[in-house]
């Protein structure tokens, strides 16, 4: 009887344990290849025993974030997101989750900052001559982006605001087509990723003007933030971020965010988000809750300024 009561006792100290030697999946709501993808299998080499990674995409996004969003309780399934988790819910007339309420955070992994570039056929050597370019010539320029509501698109509507210029938005299928048709001068400029544009940049195939952080890039030193070279207040990064499903415990939490924060100081995984031009953050899980918050309102408030409608 006494020994019946001491493995009653003993099971609920078991079931983490158990839960633990499943092995760790992170959800990434994107194909294979992509930046999110690179984020996620970074860490999931780094981490100790490594993670699963498995790719379900659609939807912006929201089919593998909604798997992740009914999985209420589970303890080893994460969802590796972008920026995109807080911007699309702004863009959907109807959505299948709370981004806010329905997941819990454990911590944001990296910032990427943007980079304003230019095809070099155009007369403005710098900022100020682009917007006095722009603002002679309204409706006449037109910048390319990734995708409608992406972080390049509302770098875009942001430098629109902010400057007073009127520019053409041209959205593209992914950073590699917008690149392309900017170097070959179908459009005149971007907001792109640093990985992306850098060696272009270094190779005069683009013109870099202004990088989108509130301070310089070692990278590009000799390029002024926004707010330097002539639109105050101009912030804006893309960043990615690690979710748990609704219900995980703070305990639970902690733990994933103290493996993920070892696992990205890694050798491996600095090489990765300095290949990037990423900026490391690894935040405890109640700041970054906060920073969604933040950035939620921030993107709805852009979203709303800019006019850009739900799909």
């Amino acid at each position: 009887m006494q020994a019946k009561r001491r493995a009653l006792v003993m099971l609920p100290l078991a079931a983490p344990a158990l839960a633990q030697d499943r092995p760790l999946r992170l959800i990434v709501p994107y194909p294979p290849g992509g930046p999110t993808d690179l984020v996620a299998r970074t860490l999931a080499a780094a981490l100790q025993p490594p993670a699963l990674v498995e790719n379900r995409p659609g939807a912006s996004g929201l089919i593998g974030a909604g798997d992740v969003a009914r999985l209420r309780g589970e303890t080893q399934t994460l969802l590796v997101n972008a920026s995109a988790h807080v911007i699309v819910p702004h863009l959907q007339r109807q959505m299948p989750f709370d981004a806010i309420a329905d997941f819990t955070p454990v911590t944001e992994v990296v910032k990427v900052p943007l980079v304003l570039v230019v095809n070099p056929s155009l007369p403005a050597r710098d900022l100020p001559g682009l917007l006095a370019q722009a603002r002679a010539n309204p409706g006449r320029l037109s910048y390319a982006s990734s995708s409608i509501g992406g972080a390049p698109h509302l770098a875009g509507e942001l430098f629109k605001l902010l400057a007073g210029v009127d520019l053409v938005h041209v959205p593209y299928r992914g950073s590699g087509p917008a690149l392309s048709d900017l170097i070959a001068g179908h459009v005149q400029m971007m907001f792109d990723s640093l990985a992306s544009s850098a060696q272009h940049v270094r190779e005069g195939r683009l013109r870099a003007l202004a990088v989108t952080t509130a301070g310089r890039l070692p990278a590009l030193p000799d390029v002024p933030t926004m707010a330097e070279a002539g639109v105050p207040g101009y912030e804006i990064t893309t960043w990615y971020g690690v979710w748990g499903p609704p219900g995980m415990g703070p305990e639970v939490a902690r733990r994933h965010h103290l493996a993920l924060l070892r696992a990205g100081r890694s050798g491996a995984a600095q090489a990765a988000w300095d290949a990037m031009g990423a900026i490391p953050v690894f935040s405890e899980p109640s700041g970054f809750a906060a920073f969604l918050r933040e950035e939620h309102a921030r993107f709805g408030r852009l979203i709303r300024d800019a006019n850009i409608q739900p799909e």
